[in-house]
């Protein structure tokens, strides 16, 4: 019994605002854009998947973005895709470097805020030599 694993990230997005999720989610990020079920359908929001990835926007009639929770996703071109946001219009910003990754934060047009991370290429050196097999 226990928590297996995360089906999918729910944000929230204000009412009749999909064309712009759709615009950032699947032209900007490139995670294509999926229908939601009919019964859901009906509550605004959109849904956007490829295989395990999975990111649901749902309509908020409150909304506020979020500024600090968010969801970290690892892309293979994290500068590339930094370039992208910034020539749609959306903000970019630069953190405190943490190891392993290059990354950045950017904001979807809603304000809510998505770590992007890009794994190093290059292994960092062990402080000292591995242990011999025996």
């Amino acid at each position: 019994m226990g928590v297996v694993r995360i089906d999918h990230v729910q944000l929230a997005m204000p009412a009749g605002r999909e064309a712009e999720a759709i615009a950032f989610y699947e032209g900007v990020l490139g995670i294509p854009h999926v229908p939601k079920p009919d019964h859901l359908a009906v509550r605004g929001g959109c849904w956007f998947e490829r295989g395990a990835l999975k990111i649901h926007l749902g309509v908020e009639a409150e909304f506020r973005p979020a500024r600090k929770a968010h969801p970290a996703l690892v892309v293979d071109d994290v500068r590339g895709l930094a370039q992208a946001v910034a020539a749609a219009g959306g903000e970019v910003v630069d953190d405190e470097p943490l190891d392993g990754y290059d990354r950045v934060y950017v904001h979807d047009p809603f304000g809510n805020r998505i770590e992007l991370l890009q794994p190093d290429t290059e292994p960092e050196p062990l402080p000292f030599p591995p242990p011999l097999s025996t």
